[in-house]
């Protein structure tokens, strides 16, 4: 392994990369709460969105629980749980590629309206076109990580990542980086690592942020009340919510005597 390699991908990278993600949240959220959205262009095109944004979104979910799993939770858990590695693997791998694919036709008929659509096209920002191209990069580096060394192992198990990428990922965060564990690991697993430290690195300046967005106030704020400008086809009588408040007269025409007083 290279000293760039060692010093700079396994370990500089990761620090950079998580801090400016923390950063830059903060900074984003500080200083441009309104531009915290995900600026839907559904209104000028909503069929292809109709499938493509639910079919992607539950995708990289199913794929980022996945992850977790496989980075966070050491391997010896797993055994001293009576899980035997060739059924984790297919636990992993099962659900994975289908998420998977979930992942790469959603992201398809995205970018596909993306790039066709012409209202949907000249809204897509500078900010947009990174963001999409970061994001394409590790979901088909992963893609073409499974396909190489994950699905031909079979039932039997493919790259075992979890003696490898995984104790180096929570080293990371042990603040006690080991780079020599990465010095063997595929390349595709490697170019879709610092693919995706790249995407944490600008996603608090892209239209990502909204992954962090949660909606709690919605379960508390007030009805919006909506008044129609149609006339009332109803047969219900309309009663007026106030009275128009007029100045009297003197009273001496009677209780509705709306003269001016002549002695005031």
């Amino acid at each position: 392994m290279s000293t760039f390699e060692s010093a700079v991908l396994w370990t500089a990278l990761p620090y950079v990369s998580f801090i400016l993600l923390a950063a830059g949240l903060a900074w984003r959220y500080r200083t441009d709460q309104f531009g915290w959205t995900s600026r839907s262009s559904q209104w000028n095109e909503s069929a292809i969105l109709r499938w493509a944004s639910p079919l992607f979104h539950a995708g990289i979910l199913l794929v980022a629980a996945g992850h977790v799993m496989g980075l966070v939770i050491p391997k010896s858990f797993t055994e001293a749980a009576g899980i035997p590695e060739h059924v984790y693997h297919l636990m992993a791998m099962i659900p994975g590629t289908i998420a998977g694919v979930m992942v790469l036709i959603g992201l398809a008929g995205l970018l596909y309206r993306r790039i066709v659509v012409k209202s949907v096209r000249l809204a897509t920002t500078t900010s947009d076109k990174i963001m999409y191209v970061l994001l394409a990069i590790p979901v088909l580096a992963g893609s073409w990580a499974t396909i190489t060394t994950q699905l031909p192992g079979g039932a039997h198990g493919g790259y075992d990542y979890r003696e490898t990428i995984s104790p180096w990922f929570r080293s990371i965060f042990a603040l006690q980086p080991d780079p020599s564990l990465m010095s063997d690991v595929p390349l595709a697993f490697k170019v879709h690592i610092v693919a995706a430290l790249a995407l944490f690195a600008i996603w608090p300046f892209t239209r990502l942020v909204h992954v962090l967005s949660a909606p709690a106030g919605y379960l508390t704020r007030p009805y919006i009340v909506y008044r129609t400008r149609e006339p009332q086809t109803t047969g219900l009588t309309s009663h007026p919510g106030w009275v128009p408040v007029r100045t009297q007269g003197t009273g001496n025409q009677g209780a509705d005597d709306l003269a001016p007083s002549q002695g005031a």
